[in-house]
C-alpha cells in the first residue's frame, strides 16, 4: 500500500469506533485536511488538535488513524495534486455520498479555523474558497436525485478537492515560503 493511499471508509469508521471518537469518517478527514491546509503542524498528534482534545493519544504506529494522517500529509505534499476525499464508493446512494462530501467540509472549515486563526492571509480565490466550503458545510443531503444531480456531485467533489489545495497553497506553503526566506 502505497504512503499516500488513504485507508477505505470501513476500516477508519471502525478505528474512529474503537477510538470513541463519535465523528463520522469522512468528516474526521475533512478535519485532518483542513488543519493541514491551515498552516497546523504535521508532525505530532494532529488528530488531538482536531478533535480539540488533548487527551487524546496520539494513534498507533501503523494503525488505521496513523495510516489516514500519513496519507493525508503525504497527499498535500504530492506535487501531482493527489488528494482524494474520504467519503463512500461511486456506488453508495447519492444521498450517502453527498452527505459524506458535506460532512468532510464541515471537518475542514472548523480545523481550517484553528490551524489558520483568524488572521489567516488568504488570496482572494482563497477567500471565496473558503466561503463556498462554509456554505457546503451547512448543506444537507437529499434523498434521491437524477443524473444531473451525480454529474452535480461529480463538480462539487472536484471543487472541493481543488479548493482544499488553494487554501493549503495560500496558508501552509505561502507560511514554509516566507520562513525559508528570512
Amino acid at each position: 500500500m502505497s504512503e499516500k493511499s488513504l485507508p477505505t471508509l470501513s476500516e477508519v469508521e471502525q478505528a474512529c469506533r474503537e477510538s470513541g471518537l463519535a465523528t463520522p469518517a469522512p468528516e474526521l478527514h475533512g478535519s485532518l485536511c483542513g488543519w493541514l491546509a491551515g498552516g497546523g503542524d504535521a508532525a505530532g498528534n494532529s488528530l488531538a488538535r482536531v478533535m480539540v482534545d488533548d487527551s487524546l493519544p496520539a494513534p498507533a504506529e501503523g494503525s488505521v488513524l496513523a495510516r489516514l494522517q500519513s496519507a493525508t500529509r503525504s497527499q498535500f505534499e504530492d506535487r501531482e495534486f493527489g488528494l482524494v476525499l474520504l467519503g463512500p464508493d461511486d456506488d453508495a446512494s447519492l444521498a450517502a455520498r453527498s452527505g459524506a462530501l458535506f460532512d468532510w467540509c464541515r471537518g475542514f472549515v472548523g480545523a481550517f479555523g484553528l490551524a489558520a486563526g483568524g488572521g489567516a492571509k488568504l488570496s482572494e480565490e482563497g477567500e471565496e474558497a473558503l466561503a463556498d466550503l462554509a456554505r457546503l458545510a451547512r448543506a444537507t443531503a437529499q434523498d434521491d436525485g437524477d443524473e444531473e444531480d451525480e454529474a452535480a456531485l461529480a463538480e462539487i467533489e472536484e471543487f472541493v478537492r481543488v479548493a482544499a489545495l488553494l487554501l493549503h497553497g495560500d496558508c501552509a506553503l505561502a507560511a514554509r515560503h516566507r520562513n525559508s526566506l528570512n
